[in-house]
């Protein structure tokens, strides 16, 4: 699984680490995430993350 960073404000996505504060568990891979996740740094959709 591979982490994908947010082009607005860096924020990188881990899936090993998943977004706990957010309800996404540890393990959760990038398209597993929901389609209106949001960056929970900038608040950026899916669209404005790339792997890296």
């Amino acid at each position: 699984m591979k982490s994908q960073t947010c082009n607005l404000c860096n924020y990188v996505y881990d899936p090993e680490t998943g977004d706990p504060e957010n309800g996404v568990a540890a393990g959760t891979s990038w398209e597993d995430l929901p389609d209106d996740w949001v960056c929970p740094v900038c608040g950026a959709g899916k669209d404005e993350f790339e792997a890296k």
